[in-house]
């Protein structure tokens, strides 16, 4: 069964640091690419990162230079790593991907439209204080 699961979100201050991981289930990471949105209250799904299959890392403007995702294959689990976080960044965050794409969607778009993914997890809380 697909399945992604994010972990490692929470609260924390302005200017503080977390790591969110994306754990994949039901598939290997090896020919996929990851990406991770998020959603703030009243506000439109929007796109955060990605990892392309080949392990490269693209970035939304608004994170980029603060934000870096990485891979680890074997242990099917694509991390963000946030830094100097700001209370804007405060939303839920989901990893998603389009499986099985026949189209190099991560560093083909800028921004990403959630649209393209077809598989996402149940999303995760960040929450940033001022």
């Amino acid at each position: 069964q697909v399945r992604l699961v994010e972990s490692g979100g929470g609260l924390v201050q302005a200017g503080g640091s977390l790591r969110l991981s994306c754990a994949a289930f039901g598939f290997s990471l090896d020919h996929e690419a990851i990406g991770w949105f998020r959603q703030a209250p009243g506000k439109e799904r929007e796109w955060v990162s990605c990892s392309s299959s080949g392990g490269s890392g693209y970035y939304a403007d608004s994170v980029k230079g603060r934000f870096t995702i990485s891979r680890d294959n074997i242990k099917r689990t694509v991390d963000l790593q946030m830094t100097g976080l700001e209370p804007e960044d405060t939303a839920v965050y989901y990893c998603a991907t389009d499986l099985y794409s026949s189209r190099p969607w991560c560093g083909t778009y800028n921004p990403l439209s959630p649209s393209v993914m077809d598989y996402w997890g149940k999303g995760i809380q960040v929450t940033v204080s001022s």
